[in-house]
């Protein structure tokens, strides 16, 4: 399914009782606090990413060498949000999960991970080499970067949250991918343009 601000809603952004750390492929937005044109801005429909938006470049191609388990597809820096296709890949095959060899099956697995209760009740812990696990370091080192530079130490830089689909054919491959490609040449009617209506 092409992916719709209009319909994903960014509170809508776990699929309860599936395991983010097997593997597959998922589209990824996650977007800056208050939708802060923090990154860049677009010029002749093109992205020219400013130092914080060089410094999340960076960070973003720097974490699949670091991380192994991940790979990644296209991905985009806009001025106020990253798109990717984020691929994670099998660790206990040599063949992996997904990536140059396609799409491996996704599959739904119920209660796939141990809860917690905290103050705003019950909520998953995070698996090592998952999705979140690597969103959340990627949100922290970039954080951490951008507010050295800026020296705003404990300056908000993201939401708390992202927003997550998972990829489940080639034909949605193909269709997210182009629209992660095209984004730049749309930012005007984006529905992350800060000038637009969003429920983000």
């Amino acid at each position: 399914m092409k992916y719709s601000p209009d319909k994903h809603n960014r509170r809508s952004i776990r699929l309860e009782g599936y395991d983010y750390a097997s593997p597959g492929a998922y589209f990824i937005t996650l977007c800056t606090h208050q939708r802060q044109c923090l990154l860049g801005q677009i010029v002749d429909s093109q992205m020219r990413l400013n130092d914080f938006g060089r410094i999340v470049a960076q960070e973003w191609q720097k974490s699949a060498a670091i991380r192994q388990e991940i790979d990644f597809d296209a991905w985009v820096v806009m001025p106020n949000h990253v798109h990717g296709i984020v691929l994670i890949t099998s660790t206990d095959s040599p063949m992996g999960g997904v990536g140059a060899r396609g799409l491996s099956p996704l599959r739904t697995h119920q209660n796939s991970y141990p809860h917690r209760t905290d103050k705003r009740g019950i909520m998953p812990l995070m698996k090592t080499r998952s999705l979140s696990s690597f969103m959340a370091g990627f949100k922290t080192i970039t954080t951490k970067r951008i507010n050295i530079y800026r020296d705003a130490s404990g300056t908000p830089v993201w939401q708390r949250n992202y927003y997550d689909h998972i990829i489940r054919n080639e034909t949605a491959l193909h269709n997210i991918r182009h629209y992660i490609q095209t984004n730049p040449q749309r930012w005007q009617t984006d529905q992350l343009h800060p000038d637009n209506p969003s429920k983000w």
